[in-house]
Order: structure tokens, then C-alpha cells, then sequence
């Protein structure tokens, strides 16, 4: 989220008007859906869309295989939907595989597919990719990661994730402020979920450290008393870095940050910190970093928790849905 976007300041004020007209033409396009002007594709199987109404990481991820972790424990079988944002890939739909090249298809859609095992389709159409994904596999449930504003794709679960730090910002639309949509667009969906603090009638999600791993021989796994008194590289290419920084110091960790733009695709020359250099960073990052034949970079495992009583909310909610698609079939 840009700074300018944290506050109410006069450059906010200043883009509020064209705030205005964004507003204008969400709204003129969400009654298009609605009265049918434009076409909802609709699936024969119960469609969950985890998304946001920020610009930025707000922990969409983590919630997505979170959730299809569960549906499986369950008996579910999901497939999961994504854009693929930082992959440079012109042929869609792809299908992901957990060793697919994190710079054709993009970081988050192979950190899902690995920690899954779910099978996981890109396209920037997400109607297109859904019914591709129908296709090429045997899921029973689609999970779309990210996809709220594409409302092409029908669905029958929303799922809003907000950042429990920064929340909404100046509470301004773009460009004046970091919303996708006004904050009334919660009033509609089925759940909201927070990353940290949560606020009534949100669920929490936390993202618990575990353990770390050098990338070079996933094997070697430390904990945080392996890096206490060094000097230690904190690297991040992430929607929110300050939160992994944050999270380091917590673990008594003596870092220095090194902040990159969000899907920003790591090259070796960006660690020349150091032969004796430590450098640690996250999942999401690390799967850009696989090729690299480098025994200084380690990477931070999360075990990701999620409200039971939403899960439990969740799992009798697609149940429902669909006993009811069944029957209208039938």
C-alpha cells in the first residue's frame, strides 16, 4: 500500500474527483451483472472466491490453501483458480505444477499448488480457467485466489480478507486511496477475514512461524536460535514486507530489510551482501529462488490457523450448496 494512501492528506483530496468517477463506473458495472447486461458464467460445482478490496497483499494466499487443506481433510476435492500475476506465460489456461517455473506462472499459484497438492489453473479469465480446470481434472469444489472484481465468474461463497494492521487505509477508492471497491462492498460478501486484529464480525487468520529451511537442502531445518546474535539479511518481495520484518524481530532475529516490490522476481545479483551473508525470506519468495545455488538463503515456514467455527461455517455451507445445485440439475 503506498504511503500516500495510508492517510487523508491533499494530494487524497486532491485525486478524490477521479475517486468519484471510479466509483461511478464500479457501480454502473456491478448493475451490468446484475441485469444480466453482461454474462455470469456459472459452474455445475460450488465456486468459493477469496479476494480483497485493497490494493496489496492482505493474505489471500494463506487463506486459500488453508481452506483447501481443509475441504480435502474433509473429502472434498478442490481445485483452485489464479491469475498468475508476475508470470510471464502467454498461453492460457495453464495448469500449475508444483515444479513449474515461478516466472512463467507466477509465485503464488506454485506455493499453492505445493503446499496443496490441489490441482491449480492460471488465467487471467477466471471464468475460462474455472471451466478448463473442470476439465483437465476431477475436482468437485473451485477455490479462486483473488477474483472478487471478476464477476464474470459466478460464485456462491465471497470471502474478503482485509491486512489487520493496515485495514483500508484513507478509506478513499483509487486513485485517491487503496480501494478496489468502497468499504460497504463487506456488507455483501459472506465472510471477512483479518490478517492479526481482528474487529467484530471478522474471523482471524494467523500466520504462525514454524521453522526455518535453507533452500539449497530443504532438509536442513533450524530454528530460531540458529540466527540469534548474527547478522542476519531480511529479504522481501511481498505486498506487506514490514510485517515479515516484524515478525523476525519478534523471534529476537537482528535484521537488516531489504523491501522489493510485490512479485518482484529475485535474481542471484540481488544477495551481494556478503559471502559469510545470512539471508532469510518467505515462501512466497523462495519458490523464485529455487535454481539458486546459494547455502546463504534460508526461507521462514508458517503454519497458517484459521477460525475453527468459520471452517466449520464453511464446510456445512458448501455442503448445502451443494445439495442444492444437485437438486436444481435433477
Amino acid at each position: 500500500m503506498l504511503k500516500i494512501w495510508q492517510k487523508k492528506n491533499f494530494l487524497a483530496y486532491l485525486l478524490w474527483p477521479l475517486s468519484f468517477i471510479y466509483r461511478i463506473f464500479i457501480f454502473v458495472r456491478r448493475k451490468f451483472y446484475q441485469f444480466h447486461f453482461l454474462k455470469i458464467n456459472y459452474l455445475s460445482i460450488p465456486v468459493i472466491v477469496v479476494g480483497n478490496i485493497t490494493i496489496g497483499g492482505t493474505g489471500k494466499t494463506p487463506v486459500v490453501i488453508a481452506l483447501a487443506l481443509f475441504l480435502k481433510e474433509k473429502g472434498w476435492r478442490p481445485g483452485i483458480i489464479s491469475r498468475g500475476y508476475g508470470g510471464n506465460t502467454k498461453h492460457f489456461p495453464c495448469l500449475v505444477h508444483q515444479n513449474s517455473n515461478a516466472r512463467e506462472v507466477g509465485d503464488e499459484p506454485i506455493l499453492i499448488a505445493r503446499h496443496t497438492g490441489c490441482p491449480t489453473m492460471i488465467d487471467p479469465d477466471r471464468s475460462r480457467g474455472a471451466k478448463s480446470l473442470l476439465k483437465r481434472s476431477n475436482c468437485n469444489i473451485v477455490i479462486s485466489d483473488d477474483g472478487l472484481q471478476h464477476l464474470s465468474l459466478g460464485r456462491d461463497i465471497e470471502i474478503v480478507v482485509v491486512d489487520g494492521e493496515r485495514r483500508f487505509g484513507n478509506n478513499f477508492c483509487l486513485p485517491a486511496g487503496p480501494l478496489r471497491e468502497p468499504i460497504s462492498r463487506l456488507n455483501s460478501v459472506d465472510f471477512v477475514i483479518s490478517k492479526g486484529t481482528a474487529q467484530t464480525n471478522e474471523f482471524k487468520l494467523c500466520l504462525i512461524p514454524d521453522y526455518f529451511y535453507q533452500l539449497i537442502q530443504t532438509k536442513n531445518k533450524q530454528s530460531k536460535e540458529y540466527f540469534l546474535g548474527r547478522k542476519v539479511h531480511a529479504v522481501a518481495g511481498i505486498g506487506n514486507p514490514d510485517q515479515f520484518f516484524k515478525t523476525l524481530r519478534k523471534l529476537g532475529l537482528n535484521i537488516i530489510e531489504h523491501p522489493f516490490p510485490d512479485h518482484y522476481l529475485f535474481k542471484p545479483r540481488d544477495f551481494n551482501y556478503g559471502d559469510d551473508a545470512i539471508v532469510i525470506m518467505t515462501e512466497k519468495d523462495a519458490v523464485k529462488c529455487v535454481g539458486f545455488v546459494d547455502a546463504r538463503l534460508w526461507c521462514l515456514r508458517t503454519t497458517i490457523a484459521l477460525d475453527n467455527n468459520f471452517l466449520n461455517t464453511i464446510f456445512n455451507r458448501v455442503n448445502l450448496i451443494n445439495k442444492n445445485l444437485k437438486s436444481s440439475s435433477s
